[in-house]
């Protein structure tokens, strides 16, 4: 009988493969095809997002797409981008492919804290990072207005 040393850090893999197979299984839209069939995955771009007095900031990760492929709109209150990242149909004959990447449709809407001048939008795309500069609705629930009555007369002399 041969003496096997018992390795924790194998297990430990061996419990993070199967964890990820699982994850990545929930993750694909597969509905409708058969088992082992090339499927589809959607995925969720990371956002950052920088305030300054006058001024948001949005980066969104979404690398692998052109700007083509990207749907930006804008509300007072909030972001939804979208778009959908199409997998490379490439064949191979004698060998397999293994992808890691994730292919397919996404949509994220992405609140802000304030609301913005969605008019005045400024939107760059380079290296596949989608940067978006968005300025803040100037808050004029407290600013002062004069009001003039009309019909009344300014002067404070008596009339005649």
């Amino acid at each position: 009988m041969a003496i096997v040393r018992w390795d924790p850090f194998r297990e430990v893999m061996a419990i993070q493969r199967e964890m990820n197979r699982l994850f990545d299984d929930l993750a694909m839209n597969g509905e409708g095809q058969e088992a082992g069939s090339r499927r589809t995955m959607g995925f969720l771009p990371p956002a950052e997002m920088e305030e300054s007095d006058s001024k948001i900031q949005l980066r969104l990760e979404v690398p692998g797409m052109s700007a083509e492929d990207l749907d930006i709109r804008v509300m007072k209150e909030a972001v939804v981008v979208s778009g959908e990242r199409k997998t490379e149909s490439t064949s191979e004959k004698n060998g397999q492919k293994r992808s890691e990447f994730r292919y397919g449709s996404f949509s994220r809407t992405i609140p802000f804290p304030v609301p913005v001048d969605n008019s005045t939008v400024q939107a760059d795309y380079k290296d596949g990072i989608l940067k978006l500069e968005l300025s803040k609705m100037e808050d004029n629930s407290n600013k002062a207005v004069k009001v003039s009555l009309a019909g009344s007369n300014s002067d404070n002399e008596p009339q005649s």
